[in-house]
């Protein structure tokens, strides 16, 4: 075994995100949607201006996201000195991310099929035009309805599959504290179906700045009851 520890798994992760990018590449300069020749040239700021606009918005979003996810690690593991709130929280957060990662797919699915229902087309075999703001507001009540409906599935899933994620420890005391946080995470599953949902639409509306105002109110949340709860009532 090569044993690498926390090393190994950095470096595994920079080779696949390496191994995905020259995948993307090939694939783009296949399909003739990338030209290498005009990769490192710079755009006019006409065309720069929008996406800078966005991407600013977007970001502001993400070190929100960051600060939270800093925050919580930060509380989690002064919780105690034995290091068992840290594993039990990591511990939870292996459930969470096993409806977590679905649902955060259905909303890069969003992102991308919103948009195209938005703008109209002439489709030869109806011989009518579609899509618009109607076909656009259908999609997204039906992916809704998807994203509640496996919020729910998924969560009971987690539920059903916390005695095998239990046993990734032989520490009763990890066990003992992860099971309210993962029970609590298979629930919140029902509410992620609906929000992560809604931040694909939002993105596909190119909606960046009113969601990353609502990402920052969160993060304030968030914030607040990390300092205020943990002491009351622990992990």
């Amino acid at each position: 075994a090569l044993a690498q520890g926390v090393r190994g798994a950095a470096m595994s992760t920079l080779a696949s995100e390496v191994i995905a990018a020259i995948a993307y590449l090939v694939i783009l300069c296949r399909r003739n949607m990338l030209v290498f020749a005009k990769l490192f040239r710079l755009p006019s700021w006409s065309k720069l201006a929008p996406i800078l606009k966005g991407g600013a918005a977007l970001q502001l979003r993400n070190v929100a996201m960051n600060l939270t996810f800093l925050s919580v690690a930060r509380v989690t593991q002064g919780l105690d000195r034995t290091g068992v709130a840290a594993a039990a929280h990591a511990m939870a957060i292996q459930v969470f991310q096993l409806g977590g990662i679905v649902l955060l797919a259905l909303s890069t699915i969003a992102q991308t099929v919103i948009p195209n229902d938005l703008v109209q087309k002439y489709d030869e075999s109806k011989q009518r035009y579609v899509g618009g703001k109607q076909t656009a507001q259908n999609t997204v009540n039906r992916l809704m309805a998807w994203g509640l409906a496996l919020g729910i599935g998924l969560g009971l899933i987690q539920l059903l599959s916390l005695p095998l994620i239990r046993q990734t420890t032989p520490l009763q005391e990890v066990r003992d504290a992860a099971t309210w946080p993962s029970i609590l995470a298979s629930f919140s599953q029902v509410i992620n179906g609906l929000v992560f949902i809604g931040e694909g639409v939002m993105i596909g509306t190119g909606s960046f700045m009113e969601l990353s105002i609502t990402t920052v109110l969160a993060t304030a949340g968030c914030l607040w009851a990390l300092q205020t709860l943990p002491p009351m009532y622990g992990i």
